[in-house]
């Protein structure tokens, strides 16, 4: 919704390079080869905005609107309900990652074909320290184990539903898809994400990928449309 951005709306309807974030992130997703259909799970109140960014773009894949839910969790168990019935595998992604390109999607729907679960991930280049609730450092875990997730974040279909539905019937909370899957006893793999697949959550983000953007269009003169850009 926007909230640490400061923002009356939702912070997919900012710009940056002239394109909202969501535009920026439909193009990659409409760019990578290995996607046929993109969902786009979205409030009703933002489904309007949204209709008018889509019939902007030049955008070759079917869509389709899903309704919400009110957490992250219960929107993409929506989501999942609406994919395509013949769907049995399926790459979940966060619109304000707009900063990612066809070649991670491309890259994590090829290693799909080698496992059942997912993530994009970078290595964590900061020391990590765990803190209590009084502020005191109680370890430092070893960086060489440590990497910061991202999306996409890939799974086989009737294996996430399953994960769903034992996250209902046991009250699971969790804050992505992941986790669901190690809950559940599941393998999670890693496939390399990019630096610069940023979470646009703050206005310093927007000004971050502000100067991305900026730096691809204008050092290779392309846009997603035409072919994919790699970081």
């Amino acid at each position: 919704m926007g909230k640490r951005m400061g923002s009356n709306k939702n912070k997919l309807l900012l710009e940056v390079q002239s394109k909202t974030l969501l535009s920026w992130t439909l193009l990659a997703a409409n760019g990578a080869s290995t996607i046929s259909w993109i969902g786009i799970i979205s409030q009703s109140h933002d489904r309007g905005y949204f209709e008018e960014i889509i019939s902007e773009q030049q955008l070759t894949k079917p869509m389709q609107f899903i309704p919400g839910g009110s957490t992250r969790q219960e929107s993409v168990y929506n989501g999942l309900q609406g994919l395509p019935r013949d769907a049995r595998k399926v790459l979940i992604h966060d619109g304000a990652r707009c900063l990612a390109t066809p070649d991670l999607f491309d890259r994590c729907a090829v290693a799909m074909e080698g496992c059942n679960g997912l993530i994009a991930a970078v290595p964590v280049k900061d020391t990590i320290k765990v803190i209590n609730q009084s502020g005191i450092v109680q370890s430092t875990p070893k960086r060489g184990n440590l990497w910061a997730a991202q999306t996409p974040q890939g799974f086989d279909v009737m294996l996430l539903k399953q994960c769903h539905q034992k996250g209902i019937s046991k009250g699971w909370e969790v804050t992505d898809d992941a986790a669901l899957f190690e809950r559940s006893g599941l393998e999670v793999h890693v496939v390399e994400g990019e630096e610069t697949n940023l979470k646009v959550t703050t206005p310093q983000d927007l000004a971050i990928a502000e100067s991305i953007l900026a730096s691809r269009l204008g050092n290779r003169g392309e846009d997603y449309n035409e072919k994919p850009i790699n970081s």
